[in-house]
């Protein structure tokens, strides 16, 4: 079983990654995201970036900062599929990760612009911000010492591979192509 970690930057095009594996390789998906907007959900709490990343938070600092991606992989091993977990945030998700047989972490980059660019035409409900706020809530996510809190930039600096998506999405399928050949999923699942 491949078990592929999805981290990167804000509005890099990680969604993206994880449908061309859904969609061309049959891969099975588990959301951090999703994860945490079940857990406000139950709670009665608005689903918004700021709620996503306080229930987070919370919920590492109560159980261990790799207790969210931990929790999804419990749910990978039961599917006995070839899995993507995304998005990694922090150090403790991707060393709990890296303990296991066949996992690797893919990082997922773009120009600041391009990717703000992106959020606003996704339009889901965490996105319409200013490109001001798009950058802050960036930077809060970006580094930190509490290692129950997102740190991206030393996540994308343990990945096995980094894809610079700033190009069009034809580019970005030969990049994943390019991942997976060197993990040596491609000659495995043949």
């Amino acid at each position: 079983m491949f078990t592929l970690g999805i981290t990167g930057t804000l509005g890099a095009g990680k969604g993206t990654v994880v449908s061309y594996l859904i969609e061309k390789k049959g891969f099975i998906h588990f959301s951090v995201r999703g994860y945490l907007a079940e857990e406000l959900t139950r709670r009665g709490m608005p689903v918004n970036r700021d709620t996503l990343t306080a229930i987070g938070n919370s919920l590492r600092a109560k159980h261990g900062s790799s207790f969210i991606i931990e929790e999804l992989f419990i749910r990978a091993q039961k599917e006995r599929r070839n899995c993507v977990i995304e998005s990694i945030r922090t150090p403790g998700e991707v060393e709990a990760l890296r303990k296991e047989k066949g996992f690797y972490l893919l990082a997922v980059d773009a120009d600041p612009r391009l990717r703000y660019k992106r959020i606003r035409n996704r339009n889901s409900e965490t996105d319409q911000v200013s490109f001001q706020t798009f950058i802050q809530n960036e930077e809060r996510e970006m580094h930190s010492d509490d290692p129950n809190k997102q740190n991206l930039a030393a996540c994308i600096k343990q990945a096995d591979h980094v894809i610079n998506n700033s190009g069009n999405i034809d580019r970005l399928h030969q990049q994943i192509e390019v991942f997976l050949n060197t993990v040596g999923y491609n000659l495995n699942n043949k």
